[in-house]
């Protein structure tokens, strides 16, 4: 056995030795910096979109669920299974094992990315009347999904890369890619979306473009830091041979992580659904406040994606109790992040819905929608790292299961509120916060009550 294969070899490793909480904190930044520029993009998209008017706000609301589901896969579920199995592989000392599993994850997100453009391209239209788009909106959110999902597979492509850097335990890389590209999508889909410049005035098809081609950039960008190797963990594509036990490591985690992010936009579209038989203003301003949801898993996936390496390198290296101090420690310091925003918008919800629209009939519902759900953050945001933190340990069933139960409160709730005679778009709003917080609960418990061995 090679010296750096030998059990035992990184136990000198900063994951494994430093205080826990500085470690997980100097981790996170990077993460939160980039992640925060993932809202700056958001936000600027919103805002290029509202000014296309409310038929394109609504629009955009039918197809952000499946965008954003294309993000929570990738990056944060089998992106997470990829840095699980890579940091438990480096944790037990042998560093030929994690280049190999380095390559059996490209392969997962090509074909995965490749057949997730193929299906929302082909068949997106389809989705989007199953939500209630109809007429003008149906028409812009086809049109809009068309070249958004065409470069689905480069998303995957720049995730799974991304998590093959994260997995060593390198935070400061691929944050500044997706910090620069970011910058990069916010130019290019702005110029293209409203015609500024020399750029041709292209709608929303211009604002999707904005993310292809930042998605390509970031794909060469990480592709050739791994290519020409670290002290850590070297591609190596020659003689690469597809292994199904270095495919299963990574999809016994990834691939049942899936489901998770799958009951989250589940649960976003059935509500979408059902807000859209409320009306478009309803629609565009339940958008708005969705929208700002959606992003808490971005700020959250900051901290989780940091102890996901950490958990996994404790569990790789045997000490377990270590890796549960990295998920509790975590858990609290996103809690109290995403309880400090969700106080923000209660108090004073324009700071982010006044950015999008100045439609009165809008602001009314997507305001309503913010002081409602954001008592809930903090309690979601602890869920959502301890989910991160189940997949670095490589025992996820439980947070799964918590999104279970979220799903099913949706559409028992909203399936009983919506028969009812005057169905009311602040009645589910109450059911998302009744439901986030059911999330958050039976996450904490599950983790709780799993007991963590190596495996």
């Amino acid at each position: 056995m090679s010296a750096a294969a030998a059990p035992g070899g990184v136990a000198g490793h900063p994951l494994l030795r430093d205080a826990i909480l500085p470690t997980l904190w100097r981790l996170s930044l990077p993460n939160m910096v980039a992640m925060g520029m993932s809202v700056l993009v958001a936000v600027a998209e919103t805002y290029y979109v509202g000014r296309l008017g409310t038929t394109a706000l609504a629009a955009m609301a039918l197809v952000f669920p499946l965008a954003m589901l294309t993000q929570m896969m990738s990056n944060g579920a089998m992106g997470s299974g990829v840095s699980s199995a890579i940091s438990r592989a480096l944790g037990s000392g042998d560093r030929d094992k994690a280049s190999a599993l380095a390559v059996h994850a490209l392969v997962i997100g090509c074909v995965v990315g490749v057949l997730y453009s193929l299906l929302l391209v082909l068949c997106g239209s389809v989705f989007y009347r199953w939500l209630g788009g109809r007429g003008e909106v149906l028409q812009a959110a086809t049109g809009f999904g068309a070249v958004l999902f065409s470069g689905a597979v480069l998303v995957w492509l720049c995730n799974t890369l991304a998590s093959v850097v994260r997995g060593t335990g390198n935070m400061q890389w691929p944050s500044a890619v997706l910090f620069g590209v970011s910058l990069l999508q916010i130019v290019v889909g702005g110029a293209f979306g409203l015609g500024l410049g020399p750029a041709p005035r292209w709608g929303m098809a211009g604002v999707a473009l904005g993310n292809i081609v930042a998605m390509a950039v970031a794909v060469v960008v990480l592709g050739w830091y791994l290519l020409r190797g670290q002290d850590r963990l070297l591609l190596r594509w020659r003689g690469a041979r597809l292994s199904w036990p270095m495919l299963q490591d990574i999809l016994r985690v990834g691939a049942l992580a899936c489901i998770s992010p799958v009951q989250t936009s589940l649960a976003a579209l059935v509500l979408t659904g059902m807000v859209a038989r409320l009306g478009p203003d309803a629609l565009a301003g339940y958008g708005i406040g969705q929208r700002l949801e959606f992003l808490l898993i971005p700020i959250a996936f900051g901290v989780g994606v940091a102890a996901v390496p950490m958990v996994g390198m404790a569990m790789g290296a045997g000490q377990v109790v270590r890796a549960r101090k990295v998920a509790w420690t975590g858990a609290w310091l996103a809690a109290a992040i995403l309880a400090v925003l969700g106080l923000l918008v209660v108090l004073w919800p324009r700071l982010w819905s006044g950015i999008f629209t100045q439609d009165a009939a809008v602001l009314v519902h997507a305001d309503a929608y913010l002081r409602t759900v954001g008592p809930a953050f903090g309690l979601f945001g602890m869920g959502l790292v301890l989910y991160f933190a189940s997949l670095g340990a490589g025992h996820v069933l439980g947070p799964v299961l918590a999104g279970t139960v979220r799903l099913l409160v949706v559409i028992a709730g909203g399936s009983w509120l919506m028969a009812g005679a005057t169905p009311s778009a602040q009645g589910l709003f109450v059911l998302v916060v009744v439901a986030m917080a059911l999330y958050g609960l039976c996450t904490i418990a599950s983790v709780w009550r799993t007991p963590w061995h190596k495996k």
